[in-house]
């Protein structure tokens, strides 16, 4: 069982910054794939950001150049940099990871139970 702890979330002013963390723990062997996911109210989930085992990253367009995925393999952790927030950006921020544990060949989805995000004045 991997469970993915995440924190940083909360609520901003239009333009400020936040800096979403997700730590991941248990008999992890390896983890292959990162990704960020939001949800607003109304809305179908969708992909953020993604980073892959060879570091290359994907982003929607609509937060191009202004959030940034990153990770600290020593630790099992992602990040997301989230930079000139806007009240569109409001929604719950799902971390996923795709891992292998140790003494098992297939690898899985583990999902966190995300946070609020709210850009408001």
């Amino acid at each position: 069982q991997v469970q993915l702890v995440e924190s940083g979330g909360g609520l901003v002013q239009p333009g400020g910054s936040l800096r979403l963390s997700c730590a991941a723990s248990g008999r992890i062997f390896s983890i292959n794939a990162m990704a960020w996911y939001r949800q607003a109210p109304g809305k179908q989930r969708e992909l953020v950001a993604d980073l892959s085992a060879i570091g290359s990253t994907n982003y929607a367009d609509s937060v191009k150049d202004r959030f940034t995925i990153s990770r600290d393999n020593a630790k099992n952790t992602v990040y997301l940099q989230m930079n000139s927030l806007k009240p569109e950006d409001t929604a719950v921020y799902f971390c996923t990871i795709v891992a292998t544990m140790w003494y098992q060949s297939p690898s899985y989805r583990y999902w966190g139970q995300g946070t609020q995000v709210t850009v408001s004045s």
